[in-house]
């Protein structure tokens, strides 16, 4: 009996000591595993069957002994006090970049570049036909915009080494252009500039009436490296030679407007033309002033920042910085542009006091103006977004007045007209005079009818009026 007795307290103290060190266990050990075991998504069920044992066995000792413990087991008092989470020192985030800002300041979308074939209205469209190697996204950069048939494409690389970022251009090539058309860009591709096949992207259109007889597919257009032997046909060409100019058609420049607008990737977007070379840097610049987000930025209006425009004398430079363009037009080799041929086209509103303004760092805003009164027909050319009215592709470049009815829409929109301080266009050099031209003279009548019958109805009725707004 006495020995029985014995071997069942020894049993008793023997457990006891085992519930001992399975507690101990649990709070050295055992909790982090479980803990580790929530936090990496496992569950209980991987582990094997005596672990799960183990760990029931030490999760039961564990409530039991805290819950008859608890009330006697002293606590520090660095433990006792609680840690609130606001009084916890807070994380240093690093500055968000300039695309950041501009990202969230525009909440743009990324725009991917899709090769497509569709019709638009009289004309076919072949959409990214030709893609720059490089892709950007919504808010990294600037895309200048532009038009032009393959007659115009020598100015292409010197717009490139000044802008040095994506360009989208819409080129006309109808009937036997076409083939012309392929071969400017294969040229410039593989024989001029690099940053030709970095980040131009080419489109091409034609009338319904004037399909070439061959299209290559946008995958086999340009299986062979051109010979960059042969002079390309955008040099010396004659305006004659082209299958437009024998067809006697017209140059529907808004489509090419309206086509290399819409395929930018970019959030912002100049739309220009061929011939205007932009002042250096103005992307960068751009985006940094947008990043501020103070003064008239901050406007609720829509708005678009305008660049001043000048073209220079046949054999000069074209001026890198606004203190040689002040240079240049204090003796006479730079002009506001079209002064000799229509001075109230771009008569751009502090125009004067813009040239007597010293240039500065970065990029500002110098005024901000409205298209009425004085400027009430004035043609700017801005940075502006895909949110901007289209151009009218009724309208031809022989006809005049293609941008107008646009500049009325942003009127009576009530556009903000950002005046930048240092950022400026120049047109390829050679300054313009009036030639008298009873064709286009004819053709501008025709024009200023449509507009007036047909066209001024129909934005009336879309865009409503406002006072000091015309077309």
């Amino acid at each position: 009996m006495y020995n029985n007795r014995k071997s069942f307290i020894i049993k008793i103290f023997v457990i006891l000591c085992l519930i001992y060190i399975a507690v101990h266990v649990l709070f050295s050990s055992g909790e982090p595993v479980i803990r580790e075991l929530q936090q990496s998504g496992r569950s209980l069920a991987g582990l094997d069957g005596q672990n799960v044992d183990a760990v029931a066995l030490m999760q039961d000792a564990a409530i039991q002994l805290t819950t008859s413990n608890a009330s006697r087991v002293p606590q520090p008092r660095e433990q006792l006090a609680e840690v609130k989470p606001s009084e916890a020192p807070p994380a240093l985030k690093p500055e968000p970049t300039v695309e950041e800002k501009v990202k969230l300041i525009t909440n743009c979308l990324d725009r991917p570049t899709v090769p497509k074939t569709q019709q638009r209205g009289d004309y076919w469209v072949l959409y990214n036909y030709v893609r720059a190697e490089r892709t950007f996204k919504c808010e990294e950069t600037v895309t200048y915009t532009t038009h032009a048939d393959f007659s115009f494409m020598d100015n292409l690389v010197p717009l490139l080494e000044r802008w040095r970022g994506p360009i989208s251009i819409a080129l006309h090539a109808p009937g036997t252009d076409f083939p012309k058309t392929l071969e400017s860009i294969a040229h410039l591709r593989d024989c001029t500039s690099a940053l030709v096949r970095e980040l131009v992207t080419f489109h091409i259109y034609f009338s319904t009436k004037h399909v070439p007889k061959e299209v290559p597919k946008h995958t086999k257009v340009f299986e062979e490296p051109y010979n960059c032997s042969l002079t390309p046909p955008y040099l010396n060409v004659s305006s004659d030679q082209m299958y437009k100019a024998q067809k006697k058609l017209l140059y529907p420049v808004n489509v090419g407007r309206n086509v290399a607008r819409e395929m930018a990737q970019t959030h912002y977007i100049l739309p220009s033309d061929i011939e205007l070379y932009p002042s250096p840097n103005i992307s960068t610049k751009f985006l940094e002033m947008v990043a501020t987000n103070v003064g008239p930025l901050l406007s609720k209006n829509p708005k678009v920042y305008v660049l001043h425009i000048f073209e220079v004398s046949a054999n000069s430079q074209v001026p890198e910085t606004k203190t040689m363009l002040k240079e240049m037009l204090m003796n006479g080799t730079a002009l506001p542009f079209h002064k000799k041929l229509c001075p109230g086209c771009h008569n751009i509103p502090k125009a004067k006091e813009w040239q007597l303004a010293p240039e500065t760092q970065g990029l500002h805003i110098f005024h901000v103006g409205k298209r009425n009164g004085r400027f009430i027909h004035w043609e700017p050319i801005f940075i502006g977004t895909h949110n901007d009215p289209l151009y009218d592709e009724r309208l031809s470049w022989e006809g005049k007045s293609d941008k107008m009815t646009q500049g009325y829409a942003l009127c009576v929109l009530n556009y903000d007209f950002m005046i930048l301080d240092n950022a400026f266009l120049v047109h390829k050099p050679g300054i313009k005079v009036y030639k008298k031209d009873a064709k286009r003279a004819m053709l501008a009548g025709k024009t200023n009818q449509l507009i007036k019958k047909i066209i001024f109805p129909e934005l009336k009725v879309l865009y409503g009026v406002r006072k000091g707004c015309a077309v």
